[in-house]
């Protein structure tokens, strides 16, 4: 295995389970599973906030670690890190969204285990996109021949 690939495994692993920790808790014992009721009249399905406020922690550190840890050799500024990062995190975001709220209020189950499944389904196409878009390196001519 890669040494990239290796440390893109252990960070997001990592942030990963710190995701799904939060959410869990969160869930369970910040929300007591109850709609969330916010400002302005809004309310949000439990498993949704506890989405986003896993998503308010992870999201920064998640950064941080394939900045520094996973991609340290990227040609980019960092701003343009970020704005990318956060474009595939979005994303991963929207398909997150997607699926939770179709296992858990179309399918009907439980939501650690959906939450569980999305991140299954979304690793793949986050690597792939953070590699080659959100830390591109400047190829060499060993790799292009």
């Amino acid at each position: 295995m890669p040494l990239q690939t290796f440390r893109y495994a252990v960070c997001g692993g990592g942030n990963t389970a710190l995701n799904l920790l939060i959410f869990a808790a969160s869930y369970n014992y910040l929300f007591q599973k109850q709609v969330v009721y916010l400002p302005l009249g809004m309310a949000m399905e439990p498993h949704i906030a506890a989405y986003a406020l896993a998503f308010m922690v992870t999201f920064p550190s998640g950064f941080y670690l394939s900045m520094f840890v996973v991609f340290p050799e990227s040609h980019l500024r960092r701003r343009i890190q970020l704005f990318r990062y956060l474009l595939v995190v979005l994303g991963s975001v929207i398909l997150n969204y997607l699926l939770l709220k179709t296992f858990v209020e179309v399918f009907h189950w439980y939501p650690t285990p959906s939450m569980i499944l999305n991140t299954i389904l979304v690793v793949t196409f986050s690597y792939v996109s953070q590699r080659y878009f959100s830390f591109r390196t400047k190829k060499t001519l060993n790799q292009e021949v």
